[in-house]
């Protein structure tokens, strides 16, 4: 088998090369606070999108900073009582999505729920300085500032608050709501599920923003991961501060968060994937605690994965 990364056997053993900070808990801690402190202000908004089956929305709400998060929302018509969820994140720079994908779902009975990503390719805000988007370069915003200006630690919260919002909504069953996502949505997916542990089940897929310094050292700081390589060669040329880089970056590493999930996870990976290496994958696979099971491609990279959808759709569907 050609191998990309570490052999399977070392890969299912490996525990990440990133630094923790010493403060990771209370970090997060005090971001949870900050975003339990505001108002969010939720707002559902018809869309001109509708379907016989199920109504459409668009909701928003203000996250930390003051930023207002959009999410697409499909809501099931005709179910009574309250029903499951499943709320979607996207890949890198990118947004929620088209309607037509999230109709599978609310076909099925469950309300969906896609977030776009403050400050990228949707509707939601970025106030770091400006309104709108920035498209890239999120993973180092705020790097060169204190780390409770980094912006994945806000993008993190948008997700966990979203997810308290929709466990709030009376047509839900705060019992039965899953995650998913893809790449960068997979990273977000494990974060979301990390700080919002009422999620039942999560379904990462390649996730991206993990083992940071792993991806640095096997000369992989590109496509997705492009702007470490770009901030070390403008802000740092000499690598005087790369361990204090790394570990800043610790802050907002997906493996880090990992050890506080509780929902039962499904999670896919390519172990030929040469944008989110195999091996950072496992240093956050690897730190899960909760039930789970991991479905190995050998031979894929960060593409499609075959069957994995069918496999994720009935995960779900023991909600």
């Amino acid at each position: 088998m050609p191998i990309l990364d570490m052999p399977l056997e070392q890969l299912k053993q490996y525990e990440g090369r990133n630094p923790r900070p010493t403060d990771f808990e209370e970090y997060w801690s005090r971001a949870l606070d900050e975003m339990k402190s505001v108002d969010a202000n939720v707002e559902l908004v018809e869309s001109n999108f509708q379907v016989p089956f199920a109504d459409c929305f668009d909701l928003y709400f203000t996250g930390v900073r003051g930023a207002r998060i959009h999410a697409k929302y499909v809501r099931p018509k005709h179910i009574a009582e309250p029903h499951p969820a499943i709320i979607q994140f996207h890949g890198y720079a990118g947004n929620a999505g088209d309607w037509a994908d999230k109709l599978i779902y609310a076909s099925l009975g469950f309300s969906v729920i896609a977030m776009d990503c403050r400050g990228q390719g949707g509707s939601s805000e970025d106030t770091g300085g400006i309104k709108g988007t920035t498209q890239s370069g999120h993973i180092i915003r705020g790097l060169n500032d204190t780390p409770n200006n980094l912006l994945f630690r806000h993008i993190f919260l948008d997700a966990a608050q979203l997810a308290g919002i929709v466990m709030d909504l009376s047509e839900v069953d705060a019992d039965r709501v899953g995650v998913t996502g893809i790449s960068q949505g997979g990273g977000i997916t494990l974060a979301c599920a990390a700080l919002e542990p009422r999620i039942k089940k999560l379904a990462p897929v390649y996730p991206f923003l993990s083992d940071y310094k792993r991806v640095w050292e096997m000369d992989q700081a590109k496509d997705a991961y492009q702007e470490l390589r770009t901030f070390f060669r403008y802000f740092d040329p000499q690598h005087t501060n790369e361990e204090e880089i790394f570990t800043k970056l610790g802050y907002i590493d997906i493996q880090h968060l990992a050890s506080r999930i509780k929902g039962e996870v499904l999670m896919g990976v390519g172990l030929m994937d040469s944008i989110c290496p195999p091996s950072t994958q496992f240093a956050a696979y690897n730190k899960i605690t909760a039930k789970k099971r991991l479905e190995i491609y050998p031979d894929f990279g960060h593409e499609g994965l075959p069957g994995l959808n069918d496999k994720i759709l009935k995960f779900m569907l023991e909600l």
